[in-house]
């Protein structure tokens, strides 16, 4: 099994309307699946003056703007939103787009941003009781027909929401790695398994945990598509690879420092030779689906490197 790869932006870090409609072409013509992008509001490292592309809008652009390519937020947390207007507002973008949108949500965790917009920042608890009542929410909606939940956030009477998604249901990601509890949400309530800042190891153990859980609620684990979000810095050689982890570390400096650093959390860097081998690994470890989250935002050439020399490697 290879996994599919795609690429992720951090849209709150510099995006513009000219930045993502070249990256969105040049994924799409550089045979990657997929394109997601982050949902913050401001620059998560104190950067609030650079732009911060709105996502749906900007998500709403690739509906039409692409024609192969999936795509979705990577993730949209519930603290900013109702879940029945955002089931809403994805399956008229799922429509537009003939039925390519991944809805990615997760529970929120970037308490800034909430304070600087006003915007409530519960517990780690009560926000993680409204994900799963918001994904049970977002389920509901996509039966077509009145749906009554009585729950302690969002309840729905006899509530339907049409035109449902251009394939009858949204492909719902959740974002999680909490053993306990987020990844029961993910296992009683999503169609893919996304998580990040993982190693080897640590991953291992959490898929574990996923499918006891998956087991817990009589769900096949197999059932359940799993995806891997990981930054990449990659070169031809050592000196274009270190080049590039600078301009990494330039958008998020609390990245590692060197390359040692950035593998030793798990993330690929290095030549394409050295990415495609621990693709593999991933592989191994039951990853379906990769992101690749591309932190410098002009870096067009790192894209096409990749699509060059990365992609058909991993193809049987």
């Amino acid at each position: 099994m290879t996994p599919s790869v795609g690429i992720m932006i951090e849209g709150q870090e510099g995006l513009t309307w000219e930045r993502w409609q070249r990256l969105a072409r040049t994924v799409e013509a550089g045979g990657y699946d997929a394109l997601h992008r982050s949902d913050h509001l401001t620059g998560l490292f104190g950067a609030s003056e650079r732009p911060s592309l709105d996502a749906w809008a900007s998500l709403a652009w690739l509906a039409t703007g692409t024609s192969r390519i999936r795509f979705g937020p990577l993730v949209s947390p519930l603290t900013f939103y109702h879940p029945a207007l955002l089931a809403r507002r994805a399956a008229a973008v799922d429509q537009l787009a003939g039925g390519r949108l991944d809805l990615g949500i997760g529970a929120g965790w970037h308490e800034p941003e909430h304070r600087m917009y006003g915007i409530p920042f519960p517990s780690l608890r009560e926000r993680l009781d409204r994900l799963e009542c918001g994904a049970r929410v977002i389920r509901a909606l996509g039966e077509g027909r009145p749906v009554t939940l009585e729950q302690p956030y969002y309840p729905l009477a006899a509530a339907q929401s049409h035109p449902l998604p251009a394939r009858g249901r949204l492909h719902l990601i959740i974002g999680a790695r909490g053993e306990r509890r987020g990844l029961r949400i993910v296992a009683a309530h999503a169609d893919e398994w996304n998580t990040t800042r993982v190693t080897f190891e640590e991953y291992a153990a959490k898929r574990r945990a996923l499918e006891e859980h998956c087991r817990a609620l009589g769900r096949d684990p197999a059932g359940l598509r799993r995806s891997l979000m990981v930054p990449v810095a990659v070169g031809r050689s050592a000196e274009e690879t270190a080049a590039r982890l600078e301009r990494a570390r330039a958008v998020f400096p609390r990245m590692p420092e060197d390359a040692a650093g950035w593998r030793a959390a798990g993330f690929l860097c290095g030549s394409p030779e050295d990415v495609v081998r621990d693709l593999g690994r991933w592989a191994e470890l039951g990853v379906e689906r990769v992101m690749l989250q591309l932190l410098d935002q002009e870096d067009i050439g790192a894209l096409e490197l990749i699509a060059r020399e990365v992609i058909p490697a991993l193809r049987p």
